[in-house]
C-alpha cells in the first residue's frame, strides 16, 4: 500500500463512532501494519467533517522520524503545550504506537483527567493496557482489536462481485495485511517478509531482549506448520530435543507469549463443554495473518483444512466472540463462541466428501445437548444440513457477516 492512499475500514469507525467526543480513552491494538494508523487518519476525517479545527487536533506517529526526539513523557508533554498553547475548546489527541515513549501511561492518565481532552492510543502489543495502568483506569477506556483485512474487506478493496473461490485462494496465500495490497507476485511477498522481520525485530527481539533468535524462528516455523493442531509447550520441547537442541519448556512457552504479545498468534484454550471447566493442555494456536505462513513455510493450499479453519476463526474474532475449543467424550468441537452470554458451535471442515467425513463433523455437533446454534462450515456447494445443525458455505459465511450468529 502506498503511503497517500487510505483504505477504507468502515466496519471499525462504527465501532468507534459511539465514543467519538466521550471521556473515554480510545485504545486501538492490532499487529504492526495492521491497519491502525489509517483508522485514526479516517477518525481524524470525521472529526473534521464535524467542524473541529485542525489546530485542536494534534496527532504522532512515534514510528515517523519527525517525532524520534520525543523519547520521553516531558518532551511530549512539551510537545503538546507548545502545539495547544493557543487553542481554545476541546484538545484531540492521537497517539499511534505509543508503547515507544517510556512511562506513557502517567502521561495519559494526567490528561484524562483534565477532562477537555478526547483521547485515541494504538499499540502494537496487546498487552499495552497490562498493569497500573490498566488498574487505574478501569473503566476508563474502550479497547478495540484492529485485525488484518477480512476475506469481505479484501473483495470490497477489489472491488469484487462474483467468482469468489477464485479470489478466496489468491486470498488465503496473500494474505489481508493492507500495505501489501498495492503489489503483485514477488514484489508482494518481499513486502510481506520484511513486514513480518520488522514485526519479529521490534515487537519481539528488540522489545524483550531476545538472544537466542534461531530459537525464537524454530518455535515460530513449527506454530505455522501446526496452526490448528493441539499442542504445547512440552510437545514443542520435546521435537527440538530431537534435533539436539537444549532448553528450557518454560522459555518455549515465553517465547510464545512474546508472538501472542505482538499480536501475531492467538492461543484458544480448550474446554470440556459437559464438565463446563477449561483444560489445561494442548491448546491451538492460529495466525493473524495466512499470508506470513505463505511466505515463511508455504503450502497453505496443501494444508487448505487447517488454513480455513485458522481463517473462520479470525472472522469469529473480528465479530467479538470469546472462543475456545470443545471436548466432548473423546471428540472435538473446533469452536465455542460466546458473544452476549449466548454460545454457538462451530466445526469447520474442507468438504464433506465421504460419509466418513460427514460423521465425523456432524457427531460432535450432535452429541452436545444443549439447544444452541450449531454450524459445519465447509467449502461444499450442496446443503447437508440435518438434525438441527445447519451446514453453511464457507463463502457465504465469509461475506455476510450475520450469517452464523
Amino acid at each position: 500500500m502506498c503511503d497517500f492512499m487510505i483504505i477504507q475500514r468502515q466496519d471499525y469507525i462504527d465501532k468507534i463512532r459511539p465514543f467519538v467526543n466521550k471521556h473515554i480513552i480510545k485504545v486501538l491494538i492490532g499487529a504492526r501494519r495492521s491497519g491502525k494508523s489509517t483508522i485514526l487518519k479516517q477518525i481524524i476525517d470525521l472529526l473534521i467533517s464535524q467542524q473541529i479545527p485542525e489546530e485542536n487536533i494534534v496527532s504522532i506517529n512515534f514510528e515517523m522520524s519527525e517525532y524520534f526526539e520525543i523519547d520521553n513523557i516531558e518532551k511530549l508533554e512539551k510537545f503538546i503545550s507548545d502545539k495547544t498553547e493557543n487553542v481554545e475548546g476541546k484538545i484531540y489527541l492521537f497517539f499511534d504506537e505509543i508503547q515507544i515513549v517510556p512511562q506513557w501511561e502517567k502521561l495519559i492518565n494526567s490528561y484524562f483527567a483534565k477532562e477537555n481532552y478526547d483521547i485515541y492510543i494504538t499499540g502494537s502489543n496487546s498487552k499495552l493496557l497490562s498493569g497500573e495502568f490498566a488498574t487505574y483506569l478501569s473503566g476508563r477506556y474502550v479497547e478495540l482489536n484492529i485485525f488484518p483485512f477480512s476475506f469481505r474487506e479484501y473483495l470490497e478493496y477489489h472491488n469484487i462481485k462474483d467468482d469468489f473461490k477464485t479470489h478466496f485462494y489468491r486470498y488465503l496465500e496473500e494474505g489481508g495485511m493492507p500495505s501489501t495490497f498495492d503489489y503483485n507476485g514477488d514484489n508482494k511477498k518481499l513486502i510481506l517478509m520484511d513486514l513480518y522481520n520488522s514485526i519479529v525485530l521490534k515487537d519481539i527481539i528488540q522489545r524483550n531482549n531476545v538472544k537466542n533468535v534461531d530459537l525464537l524462528d524454530r518455535i515460530m516455523r513449527f506454530v505455522m506448520y501446526n496452526i490448528g493442531q493441539p499442542f504445547s509447550a512440552n510437545k514443542i520441547h520435546k521435537r527440538l530435543k530431537q534435533d539436539m537442541v537444549s532448553l528450557s519448556v518454560n522459555t518455549i512457552y515465553n517465547y510464545l507469549k512474546f508472538f501472542e504479545n505482538a499480536c501475531l498468534i492467538y492461543q484458544v484454550k480448550r474446554e470440556d463443554i459437559q464438565g463446563k471447566k477449561i483444560l489445561k493442555y494442548d491448546e491451538k494456536y492460529y495466525l493473524c495473518d495466512l499470508g506470513f505462513r505463505e511466505v515463511i513455510i508455504g503450502n497453505n493450499q496443501r494444508d487448505i483444512t487447517r488454513v480455513i479453519e485458522n481463517i473462520v476463526y479470525m472472522e469469529l474474532l473480528r465479530r467479538g466472540y470469546k472462543i475456545t475449543i470443545g471436548k466432548v467424550d473423546n471428540r472435538e468441537v473446533d469452536f465455542i463462541c460466546i458473544k452476549h452470554n449466548r454460545p454457538i458451535y462451530i466445526q469447520v471442515s474442507y468438504l464433506l466428501a465421504s460419509e466418513e467425513t460427514v460423521e465425523r463433523e456432524f457427531r460432535p455437533l450432535m452429541d452436545i445437548s444443549d439447544n444452541y446454534p450449531k454450524y459445519v462450515i465447509t467449502m461444499d456447494d450442496v446443503n447437508m444440513s440435518h438434525d438441527g445443525i445447519e451446514h453453511v458455505n464457507l463463502f457465504d459465511f465469509l461475506v455476510d457477516e450475520d450469517l452464523v450468529n
